[in-house]
């Protein structure tokens, strides 16, 4: 099964321009971080921008958060980076004169789209914040 990584990269790199907000903020030092290629990192950022979470400034390594912590969700990141924003997928092949196979990408769509609203509803209540805090916490102890 294939899985992406690009909401957790997403979330660590505006974590990571919060927390380092004073230092350096450029792709390559949050690649680093992230332990991933800073073009990968380049086009995350790209699209946090456009969905309106980032700010970055033409010219100058300064990235900011567009937004307080506490207003960005984990949803917002994850319709911003996200282009399937679906969870789970249903085989599109399957064998339409069986009972089963004839009948199962509908029924699995009605309950996969049920479990997509409830994490969705979910995510929307986990701030930036909150994760920004877990880390420092974390970091901490």
């Amino acid at each position: 099964m294939k899985y992406s990584h690009k909401l957790s990269d997403a979330v660590h790199v505006l974590a990571y321009i919060e927390i380092y907000k004073n230092d350096d903020l450029s792709s390559a030092a949050i690649a680093r971080s992230v332990e991933a290629n800073p073009s990968m990192i380049r086009r995350l950022m790209s699209s946090l921008v456009k969905a309106g979470l980032l700010n970055s400034h033409p010219g100058a390594v300064a990235p900011e958060l567009a937004r307080p912590l506490n207003q960005i969700t984990l949803l917002d990141v994850y319709k911003a980076i996200d282009d399937d924003r679906n969870f789970l997928h249903v085989d599109p092949k399957t064998n339409p004169n069986c009972i089963v196979g004839g009948n199962i990408q509908e029924t699995l769509n009605g309950v996969y789209d049920r479990i997509q609203e409830q994490a969705e509803a979910s995510m929307d209540k986990v701030t930036l914040d909150e994760i920004v805090q877990e880390i420092l916490s974390r970091n901490s102890k």
